[in-house]
């Protein structure tokens, strides 16, 4: 069977043959394909192409020079131009610097060298990118795997795709519960944490941060108030370390608070936040072998509805550049509201729980301009608003 391609590729395939204007900086969750991604766009190249694979115990300041000098050897006056990729660049002590020096270099010896990095770890990437590399670089941001693409891919139906969510690596597994159970934990979740979050950033509490995930993610779709969450919690902690543990935990692909919608920023930030998993394999790996009843308990079915709704909108406001909240007004509540420009959009999930639709009405009496949709009505099927059929705005 042919290998499956994600737009991802064609992106990384025309950047690469672009002329060199910017570095190209895949980022991404792990086991989300990126690697593959890179090797399937290399094999698509009309350019001579070196590649390069960091690794935690060999990857040094020195070894990212010897490969970039590897890659300018390719630039010749038959070939004038040539791609240097490097694959886990954040493994390389201080890679950002090596990198800046040897672009300038580049530029101005006119030296038509197109550079791909890629990593895992968000936060980290982001840090070396604005300290050393600040107008030098363009993001391609590769999301967790969508329902359209599972479905392709893997035959995954909707109730597939609610439990084993878009990690291509567990897809042959899902008929072996124990094994695709250790696998989301220990290719996914725990080296999440302990590589690209704890061992990468200032964490005082390493305990706390992966009980604080372990805690979280089967609420995903709820409001949840940083005191709650404390009192679910064996470690003593605070609201201020709470929320900085959640930020950390949305860097690296796994679980974020959605602030609540409110004009006013301060009123936003203090609110209590609304759990949402990046992914529902996430939420459903936390229940265990006891996860099937996701699927026929109606309140926690619709949970996993929201959830994986909550995590298609954090995916495409990554790639589309729109806000995602929730809102709240007394008894009047909207699962999801979207902010782009002056553009908004309130979202209510219908999912076969007996909801109410009066928060939606609520919201939009409040925001006259609001686009309001309802995801799992007729005039927006679930598999159609997953599948990326339906405009989110206006």
């Amino acid at each position: 069977m042919a290998e499956y391609r994600r737009s991802i590729v064609n992106t990384l395939v025309n950047r690469m043959h672009e002329p060199r204007r910017f570095i190209q900086m895949l980022i991404g969750p792990r086991q989300t394909g990126k690697s593959t991604a890179l090797r399937q766009a290399v094999e698509h190249l009309d350019l001579p192409c070196h590649v390069a694979l960091a690794s935690i115990d060999s990857s040094s300041r020195d070894w990212l020079r010897a490969q970039w000098l590897q890659a300018r050897g390719l630039v010749t006056e038959r070939t004038p131009a040539a791609v240097l990729v490097v694959d886990e660049v954040q493994l390389v002590s201080q890679w950002s610097a090596v990198v800046k020096e040897l672009w300038d270099e580049d530029a101005w010896s006119g030296i038509d060298l197109r550079v791909v990095l890629s990593g895992s770890s968000s936060l980290l990437l982001q840090k070396g990118l604005t300290e050393g590399l600040t107008g030098r670089f363009e993001v391609i941001r590769c999301t967790h795997w969508g329902f359209a693409e599972c479905e392709d891919a893997f035959g995954f139906s909707l109730d597939d795709f609610l439990l084993f969510g878009g990690y291509p690596g567990g897809a042959p597994l899902r008929d072996d519960e124990s094994r695709w159970l250790a696998y989301l934990n220990d290719s996914v979740i725990e080296p999440s944490i302990a590589k690209d979050v704890i061992a990468l950033e200032e964490v005082r509490k390493p305990a706390l941060m992966r009980r604080l995930f372990q805690v979280g993610a089967p609420y995903s779709g709820q409001e949840l108030s940083y005191r709650k969450i404390l009192g679910q919690l064996d470690d003593a902690g605070n609201t201020t370390t709470i929320a900085h543990y959640l930020d950390l935990l949305h860097g690296a692909g796994l679980l974020c608070g959605l602030q609540k919608h409110d004009p006013k920023l301060i009123r936003a930030k203090a609110s209590s936040p609304r759990l949402a998993v990046h992914d529902t394999s996430l939420m459903t790996a936390t229940y265990g072998a006891y996860r099937s009843f996701l699927l026929t308990d109606p309140e926690r079915k619709g949970r996993l509805v929201e959830s994986a709704v909550g995590a298609f909108l954090l995916a495409q406001s990554a790639q589309q550049h729109f806000d995602v909240r929730w809102w709240r007004e007394g008894s009047s509540e909207v699962d999801f509201v979207l902010e782009k420009g002056g553009a908004v959009t309130a979202i209510e999930v219908k999912s076969g729980r007996v909801k109410s639709l009066k928060g939606l009405t609520a919201f939009v009496n409040h925001v006259p301009h609001a686009k309001a949709l309802v995801v799992g009505s007729s005039a927006c099927p679930l598999e159609a608003f997953l599948r990326g059929e339906v405009p989110l705005f206006s």
